[in-house]
């Protein structure tokens, strides 16, 4: 006797194989990128280990040659830098039967965004923090290193103004003198990145030289790649991002911080180590009847060049 043709199929199950679920985390994941898409990136997939020690060589000089001498020898004791597999963080939730049964299909779509939305964000936070350490930086959301957006040359002094701060916004000499900073430092121009929060952006729009095509550029194709990509100026790429860091100030009366953090750097400065990524398991758990979804990723971000990178603190 036929069983008749009401298979289970890849079709019908569609919403219990991983990989769907997986192609469209990954999907909207490099979509929810920014600050992970500027700086240098490096695949520890597949191997063994909770350190990366990434090798940092020393610049060398040229030297004049004279007739009938011997060339002169370069040679320098070459650093590293220890970069540590340590953050691990996942995205999971428990679609019951019932769900299933009556839910759109579409509640799929909203999971695997959300879930690729929260692991890039995440990401994303932990390179923008990577600020917090750079000029020689230390830990912590206080910016002893960084300077104000107002003159990019006064110290940022969280304590000021009875705890308030001293954060201004971005002037035109300030990005100006932000630039200088990495020129003196030889960071070539080719691969920076200014990474601004949304009152930034705001404060850039009411600059004539920001808004001016000379400075802005034509728009190309970049900007379909890159995400959060607002404009060019003086030949860096500009972004913006809620996600920009805060800087330790005292909130105002609703509890908000008061100061945000804008990042110039270049790709090297920073690097982002990815051991697992993102990915998708789903499990179907009998005792809730119900279907287990996981996204998860593990990686580790750390500082190459702390002279690639210069933090402004701005108002939020």
């Amino acid at each position: 006797m036929a069983l008749g043709t009401n298979h289970v199929t890849t079709s019908t199950a569609a919403t219990f194989i991983p990989e769907i679920w997986s192609d469209e985390i990954a999907a909207t994941y490099k979509k929810g990128l920014v600050a992970a898409n500027l700086i240098k990136k490096m695949s520890f997939k597949g191997k063994k280990g909770d350190t990366v020690h990434v090798p940092v060589p020393t610049r060398g000089s040229a030297s004049a040659k004279a007739a009938s001498t011997q060339v002169t020898l370069i040679a320098a004791s070459e650093g590293t830098k220890d970069i540590s597999i340590n953050k691990h963080y996942e995205y999971s939730r428990i679609i019951e039967d019932i769900v299933e049964a009556q839910a759109l299909s579409s509640l799929r779509s909203f999971y695997t965004d959300d879930a690729g939305y929260a692991l890039a964000k995440q990401v994303d936070s932990d390179i923008i923090q990577l600020g917090r350490v750079v000029g020689g930086g230390s830990t912590g959301a206080r910016y002893g290193s960084a300077f104000i957006g107002g003159d990019g040359t006064t110290a940022f002094d969280y304590t000021a103004n009875t705890n308030t701060g001293n954060a201004s916004a971005l002037t035109d000499a300030a990005i100006r003198r932000t630039m200088q900073r990495l020129d003196d430092q030889d960071v070539p121009m080719e691969g920076r990145f200014f990474i601004v929060p949304p009152s930034s952006r705001n404060t850039l729009m009411g600059l004539a030289r920001y808004t001016e095509q000379a400075f802005v550029g034509e728009a190309g194709s970049s900007n379909t790649i890159r995400n959060g990509e607002v404009g060019n100026l003086y030949g860096t790429a500009v972004f913006v991002t809620s996600n920009a860091d805060v800087a330790n100030t005292a909130a105002d009366a609703s509890g908000t911080n008061i100061a945000r953090v804008a990042l110039m750097g270049h790709r090297d400065s920073l690097i982002l180590v990815e051991q697992v990524g993102v990915r998708s398991q789903t499990q179907y758990k009998q005792e809730y009847l119900g279907t287990l979804f996981t996204a998860d990723t593990l990686y580790g971000v750390g500082e190459l060049r702390d002279y690639g990178a210069v933090a402004l603190v701005v108002p939020a």
